[in-house]
């Protein structure tokens, strides 16, 4: 009997991951990801990162033969393909479509101060009413880096992508872009709706770099001879969707509407939420996208990002916590303090500048610290607590923004595999928090049969989504959760 798939590929910036969706029953078959260990990084300065787009090429073709094989589908039974990718990635390319230059990927720096001097010289009201965002060290001002420092390279540009761009292009033969990845890349114009000229023309980028515009969801372009050929797949295959990680993160968890949020915390952290009208923070401390569904209604994807997450618990276990304990006997440990572990607060931002204090680099820090009180367990639940607690700050920011977060939708993975965690983080806000099973590749594929039409809407497509757990708001402990946050709060710079 004949089935039917989608195909989700997650381009990120570890590893490439591809999923199999079975369009009937919205349940993965396979999946796989290249390479084995962690994809490399060039660093070539201090601040530097840069990848090989041939890299993510080859490790897309390994991770598609393998869920190939292991499913026994049928090249023919592909009926759509979604892309997820590392966002905010400048890639380059001739006239042939071969990339000039490595990736500068999203964790580079060097464009740090042309944005910086771009919102400077262009004004913070015409950039925030425009962009909805500083120019910062988004996909622009990697450019404008380029044009200053290799102008060869520059001169020989035909287009320029995001990396999920240029995976699509590899598909298809075809360049082309989405507003979505114009708003990330700083190089869309939400007031005049249309890409942003004065920021091309401050940088003196033309604006025939750019690839034609695609919907988010529909027809974007099809397989052609050559990828099928590599890949296994069937010609005329249509590619149906892409996005960036985190708007691709909230749509894996069916996060589409004003008030909902998608959440990670991995070594770093992010809160995605959605707002339904055109907002800005002032002081651009958190960042605003079109969604994935932006476009007759205003969806907004407003993005929180706090360096220090998972990095200071992965500290904790290395440096304060019993030689040899795992993350589950660390919670339990951590479980022995009370809320707020007596009076022990910890910031977490020991991991770089963080844009939620305005691009600071203020360090972790610990404060209040009894030598006659406190232990092992007051540190480790101090420094859980203060990850949420940095989370809190930054959606206060959001909510200041007009956003109502109501439910917090994450994977339970990472710090989510906390009950302190989780609880703190439920008690804190107040909102509820759903625990879901699902990854980027898988929510890509299903992504892909929306745009493809097989799926009617969103909650049809995500029907299958499997939620783990719900956790709500404390109310017993509430006062507590609170007193120590306010606590917290005040030990910021």
């Amino acid at each position: 009997m004949n089935r039917n798939y989608l195909l989700g590929y997650d381009v990120g910036s570890s590893s490439v991951k591809a999923s199999l969706v079975d369009v009937e029953s919205g349940a993965c078959v396979a999946s796989a990801f290249y390479p084995k260990t962690e994809a490399p990084i060039k660093a070539v300065r201090a601040g530097w990162a840069e990848q090989a787009p041939e890299a993510w090429w080859q490790y897309l073709k390994a991770a598609t033969a393998d869920i190939m094989a292991a499913s026994r589908a049928a090249k023919e039974e592909v009926k759509a393909i979604g892309i997820s990718y590392q966002m905010h990635g400048l890639v380059c390319v001739d006239k042939d479509l071969k990339p000039l230059r490595d990736s500068i990927i999203w964790c580079d720096s060097r464009a740090v101060p042309y944005g910086q001097k771009a919102f400077q010289d262009l004004g913070s009201e015409k950039c925030l009413s425009h962009l909805l965002n500083s120019p910062g060290n988004f996909t622009a001002s990697k450019l404008a880096w380029v044009r200053e420092n290799e102008p060869d390279t520059f001169n020989k540009i035909y287009k320029v992508m995001l990396p999920g761009d240029y995976i699509a292009c590899r598909l298809s033969g075809t360049p082309a872009t989405t507003v979505s990845g114009l708003s990330e890349g700083m190089m869309w114009d939400f007031r005049e709706e249309r890409p942003a000229q004065f920021l091309l023309d401050y940088y003196g980028i033309p604006a025939e770099m750019l690839s034609d515009l695609v919907p988010t969801f529909g027809v974007q372009g099809e397989v052609n001879a050559a990828a099928a050929a590599e890949l296994g797949l069937a010609e005329g295959t249509p590619i149906t969707y892409r996005a960036g990680d985190q708007p691709n993160n909230a749509l894996s968890l069916n996060v589409f509407e004003p008030g909902e949020a998608a959440t990670t915390a991995g070594t770093s952290g992010v809160v995605y939420g959605v707002l339904g009208n055109v907002a800005y923070d002032p002081q651009s401390r958190v960042n605003t996208f079109a969604h994935v569904n932006h476009g007759a209604n205003t969806r907004l994807g407003v993005l929180l990002c706090i360096n220090g997450t998972g990095i200071l618990n992965s500290w904790m276990r290395r440096n304060a916590a019993p030689t040899g304990i795992g993350y589950a006997e660390m919670n339990d440990l951590a479980a022995q303090a009370p809320i707020g572990a007596d009076g022990l607060s910890i910031l977490p931002f020991g991991n770089g500048a963080e844009r939620v204090l305005c691009d600071k680099e203020v360090g972790a820090s610990i404060h209040g610290i009894n030598f006659n009180t406190h232990t092992q367990a007051h540190l480790l639940r101090a420094a859980q607590e203060g990850i949420v607690f940095s989370f809190a700050y930054g959606m206060e920011v959001m909510q200041q923004m007009g956003m109502n977060l109501k439910t917090i939708r994450a994977g339970k993975a990472n710090m989510f595999l906390s009950p302190i965690f989780r609880n703190t983080l439920a008690g804190v806000t107040g909102a509820t928090i759903e625990l879901c099973d699902t990854d980027g590749s898988v929510g890509a594929a299903r992504g892909a049969g929306m745009g493809a039409g097989i799926y009617a809407d969103h909650n049809e497509a995500f029907a299958a989504l499997k939620k783990l757990q719900v956790i709500e708001p404390d109310l017993k402990n509430q006062a507590a959760y609170r007193e120590a946050y306010e606590r917290w709060l005040t030990f910021l710079p």
